[in-house]
């Protein structure tokens, strides 16, 4: 059986990848086996994937609506769409939940010219990051290596130069390119060669955007699959940006006029998608 991606073409159907991918949203091995039979019968030689997404989303959802949330965290990335400047926001809380200060959306003069930096990230002691978010709708979109080339350029005309960030005047020592989507192989390696700082969907494979959100339950709100879309634009629209924050403040949902049995739901699958984390790890 052949599988037909977001670009037309048809690859062949993997059944491990696919269980891999419900192993990841928490569901274990009994229900694993459970939804690939749900689906089993609806599957048919070149099902789209978004099709075949659709039909373990919505399996995963009958056995915990948590485990649909937590699969379909690619999908609710693109949801902080269209323009991408929540996904700026959500990036800046990535990194400001690893201890840094964060600011998004800053325009400094450089050497040369001036440029918009999307996130500025301090920690004392480590220096000053210049985050660049490339944020994609495309299923399938990559960055190619003209990106690296042209942010390198960026972080050259800033860098050795003074600017006053979080109180203090300080230099950025370290750029940042940062990405929902993937990377060619020529941007990997470019990275590599000239040691920039690359973070996507899936690379480094080990502290990938993925592996982190996993590792540390940073699910953006748009992750909740009891929430409508215009919800979660509400809820982006008043800063609450991650799954995490309407756990500590659950008084964000009050402003949203809805019932109170919605509300219970809502913080129950909140709640669960926050607790268990780092399934990836544990389920090797």
């Amino acid at each position: 059986m052949r599988v037909t991606k977001y670009s037309g073409e048809l690859v062949p159907f993997n059944v491990d990848s696919l269980k891999h991918s419900l192993v990841r949203s928490g569901a274990d091995d009994d229900q694993v086996d459970q939804v690939y039979k749900d689906i089993d019968s609806h599957l048919y030689d070149g099902i789209s994937t978004r099709e075949l997404y659709e039909l373990a989303f919505d399996s995963l959802k009958k056995q915990r609506n948590s485990f649909a949330a937590r699969y379909s965290l690619k999908k609710a990335l693109r949801d902080l769409g269209p323009e991408g400047f929540y996904f700026e926001d959500w990036i800046g809380r990535l990194f400001s939940e690893e201890g840094y200060q964060t600011v998004t959306g800053q325009v400094v003069q450089g050497h040369a010219v001036s440029h918009e930096i999307d996130v500025v990230a301090v920690k004392e002691g480590e220096g000053m990051l210049a985050i660049e978010c490339k944020f994609r709708n495309d299923v399938d979109a990559k960055i190619s290596v003209t990106t690296p080339m042209y942010f390198m350029s960026r972080v050259k005309d800033i860098k050795d130069k003074d600017f006053e960030f979080f109180g203090k005047k300080r230099q950025f020592t370290d750029g940042w390119l940062v990405t929902n989507a993937y990377l060619t192989s020529d941007t990997k390696d470019f990275g590599a060669y000239y040691k920039l700082n690359l973070l996507s969907w899936d690379y480094p494979s080990e502290n990938s955007i993925k592996a982190r959100v996993d590792h540390k339950g940073l699910y953006p709100i748009t992750c909740l699959t009891n929430l409508s879309e215009i919800e979660k634009k509400e809820l982006l629209k008043k800063r609450c940006i991650l799954v995490l924050d309407l756990v500590k403040n659950p008084t964000f949902l009050d402003k949203l006029g809805i019932a109170e049995a919605k509300k219970k739901t809502i913080l129950l699958e909140a709640n669960e998608l926050c607790s268990q984390c780092n399934f990836s790890t544990r389920k090797k």
